[in-house]
């Protein structure tokens, strides 16, 4: 790292100096770090930052190396600042997020300081995960879509997740299931055409969620690919980072219910004018297309991918189906 950002990390943290600097993870690609930071006599005892910084080679490990497949990376990068800046600090205690300190860019690099979440109460990192846990990030799912019910994403991702239609060509181009080939565009415009709209965190993966020490809190990070869409996205990929599909037939009624149970919480403490049996009702209906929208993209991405497997075939068929019966 260069001076210039060690001395953004010591004024944003009021730190005497920098006293270990240690590695959490490497970036998608070979595009920077986020490493642990530890100070001396500052306001904090260590922050979390992200450091970007683009590679000259990028090195994907599926072979996706094209200049738009950059872009989008870059991009992405680019909203995430957006994002801390315009309206992260519109996320309360109910979809708590790691506070931005300081962000700079210089030399086509960029830096992030974030709060540290291991230090504020969410030390626990999961790879399987219990009903106490689950309910957690459904907690915080519902109220992130609730703190953004009908906003404009400015600046964000016109239509957020990473895996989306437009910005996923060359995926596309590899697809080779026939119907959803066909009718990928339909399931995007359904999404994209529902009346209720919101947020999206855009990769609410179980690893990019934190836990308290009990599982009764959950904190996400990550907003590369935050933006507008319909809450099921987030819903569908969450699970699908975290329960086989066998869990996925046997729960899925159950975690809607969940899910729909803490919205509906979230936007009676707000006030919110939404008529909520109106936008659940949609958004059930949309729970099965948001699913075969990522299946369409894991299935161009990842033809042999764990996650592709009999529940997402048969929803993805019945989605078809659907749209073969309206037109």
């Amino acid at each position: 790292m260069n001076e210039y950002f060690k001395s953004v990390i010591l004024k944003s943290t009021n730190a005497k100096a920098i006293k270990e600097s240690i590695l959490i993870q490497n970036l998608w690609s070979g595009y920077g770090e986020i490493l642990r930071i530890k100070l001396e006599e500052a306001d904090v005892e260590s922050v979390v930052i992200k450091h970007v910084k683009l590679p000259l080679d990028s090195a994907h490990p599926r072979g996706w190396n094209t200049d738009f497949s950059h872009q989008r990376k870059v991009k992405s990068y680019q909203v995430e600042t957006y994002w801390y800046q315009h309206f992260a600090m519109n996320c309360d205690d109910e979809c708590r997020i790691p506070k931005c300190l300081a962000f700079e860019s210089k030399d086509g690099e960029v830096l992030m300081v974030l709060e540290d979440l291991d230090a504020s109460g969410f030390p626990e990192r999961k790879h399987s995960v219990s009903w106490t846990e689950i309910k957690s990030c459904l907690h915080w799912l519902a109220n992130f879509h609730a703190s953004f019910l009908g906003e404009k994403p400015t600046g964000l991702w016109e239509i957020g997740t990473y895996w989306h239609l437009d910005t996923r060509p060359d995926e596309f181009e590899e697809l080779t299931d026939k119907d959803l080939k066909q009718y990928a565009k339909d399931i995007d415009e359904v999404l994209k055409n529902a009346n209720f709209q919101t947020f999206v965190h855009g990769d609410a993966k179980l690893a990019n969620f934190c836990f308290s020490s009990d599982g009764q809190k959950a904190s996400a990070v990550d907003f590369q690919y935050v933006g507008g869409g319909c809450g099921m996205k987030d819903l569908v990929y969450f699970i699908g980072s975290c329960l086989n599909e066998n869990e996925c037939e046997l729960y899925e009624q159950e975690l809607l219910d969940i899910y729909f149970q803490e919205l509906k919480k979230a936007l009676e403490q707000k006030d919110s004018p939404i008529n909520f049996d109106d936008l659940e009702k949609e958004w059930r209906t949309l729970f099965p297309y948001a699913w075969t929208d990522f299946h369409r993209f894991l299935k161009g991405w990842s033809p042999g991918h764990w996650k592709i497997n009999s529940y997402s075939e048969r929803l993805a068929r019945e989605v078809v189906k659907d749209i073969k019966s309206k037109s």
